[in-house]
């Protein structure tokens, strides 16, 4: 993922930072408690298709 893109992207619900999780080609955000999938190098950014994060995750 690259890092300025990363910089720039927050969540769209509650508009806090995102953290890269490599091993899930995820975009996680701790303040929603949502996880985007990034599919073919390109994060989907809608709540629609987001997981919920598991209580470990949020920590």
């Amino acid at each position: 993922m690259d890092k300025e893109l990363l910089s720039i992207l927050v969540c769209p619900v509650s508009k806090g930072p995102l953290e890269y999780s490599k091993a899930n080609q995820e975009l996680l955000c701790k303040a929603s408690g949502l996880a985007y999938p990034i599919k073919e190098g390109i994060p989907v950014m809608l709540e629609s298709h987001a997981r919920i994060l598991s209580v470990d995750e949020k920590l």
